[in-house]
């Protein structure tokens, strides 16, 4: 992106981002989308800096959490949300216009930028709009009572420190329905149940990178372990013939490289054909994938097949095996999981 002295002061786009999959759909806005605004990125969970180009951002900073990272003695909490709301006007400087990015507005975490990021830049217009957030984005989450009870209780904030006025507003929860809401993004192809006139749809969030066409050399799968009968979801038998139903069905279509991620927790690669590459990686498989192309990701009923689907276009195909052998804990669950991993379009096979 151009540098800070290149870039118009007066418009301004903030993205608060807590995952992977929010991290990538800020930069397919802040790229496609909001060209020629300036971009600032804070993440508020550590586990999002290994994928975070910094090159991609005017500016990048690491926003603590007030609750879980409070300031050292009392009203930590308190002093902390100060803190990041000053931080982010700080760097935001004098503006005439900010556009707030997060995946929910519900939280003190984001909230009290709605109305003290404006007033501490002298921005005459602001607007916030909802990032995707995977499989909690398909659905509405009504505020309870009780939580409406608890933006109240973060509203008094105010009478000690004005600039921390917390935005109350009814409806869904991560704001849809709110009046400074005038965008929902939502992912490619994924169902969800916004207003129709705030959704505005996603391109898929990782370009696909073609290589050889149909050439059993440019074809590439991933297979996500997990511990199946190490965690008494499988038994032996069955977990080795959905294994070797994997292999298959990627031999039939002519697989020419296999990357095979195992679980943390699956030593014994219960998945593994010898055939397969290991995948033998320093950062999360959610990092992986954001960076590198397949054309198959497949597994059992791992979430990063969840993952996997959201981020790649349709050519990827991502599936799930074995559901007929898995043990679930409840026809309940089953049926919930099964749901789920259709809804977003993946294949269970």
């Amino acid at each position: 992106m151009a540098t800070n002295a290149s870039l118009p002061s007066t418009r301004v786009c903030v993205y608060f981002v807590a995952s992977p999959l929010q991290y990538l759909a800020a930069r397919r806005i802040a790229l496609d989308l909001e060209a020629g605004r300036r971009q600032l990125l804070f993440y508020y969970k550590k586990g999002v800096a290994p994928i975070v180009r910094p090159e991609d951002w005017e500016i990048v900073r690491y926003l603590p959490w007030p609750r879980f990272e409070p300031l050292d003695g009392p009203f930590g909490r308190h002093r902390r949300l100060r803190r990041n709301l000053r931080l982010v006007a700080d760097l935001v400087g004098p503006c005439e216009s900010l556009t707030l990015h997060s995946a929910v507005f519900d939280s003190e975490v984001t909230n009290y930028f709605l109305k003290g990021l404006p007033r501490l830049t002298g921005a005459r217009a602001m607007q916030a709009r909802i990032l995707p957030d995977g499989l909690i984005s398909i659905r509405r989450y009504p505020l309870s009572s009780w939580k409406r009870l608890l933006q109240g209780f973060r509203k008094l904030r105010r009478l000690v420190s004005p600039e921390l006025d917390y935005w109350c507003f009814s409806g869904d929860r991560i704001g849809s329905d709110a009046p400074f809401v005038d965008r929902i993004y939502t992912l490619h192809g994924f169902p969800h149940q916004y207003p129709a006139d705030k959704v505005s749809e996603l391109p898929p969030l990782i370009a696909p990178m073609k290589v050889g066409g149909d050439q059993a050399a440019g074809k590439r799968a991933l297979v996500l372990g997990q511990p199946l009968t190490g965690f008494g979801l499988m038994t032996p038998q069955d977990r080795d013939e959905t294994a070797a139903r994997i292999h298959d069905w990627l031999v039939e279509r002519r697989v020419g490289l296999v990357h095979y991620k195992a679980h943390p927790k699956d030593p014994k690669r219960e998945l593994m054909h010898s055939s397969y590459q290991p995948l033998i990686l320093n950062e999360p498989i959610e990092t992986h994938m954001s960076r590198t192309h397949y054309d198959f990701v497949v597994g059992v009923r791992s979430s990063a097949l969840v993952f996997a689907r959201q981020i790649y276009d349709a050519d990827t195909q991502v599936a799930a095996f074995g559901w007929d052998r898995v043990r679930f804990k409840s026809p309940a669950e089953r049926e919930d999981m099964r749901r789920a991993f259709s809804s977003v379009g993946i294949e269970l096979l």
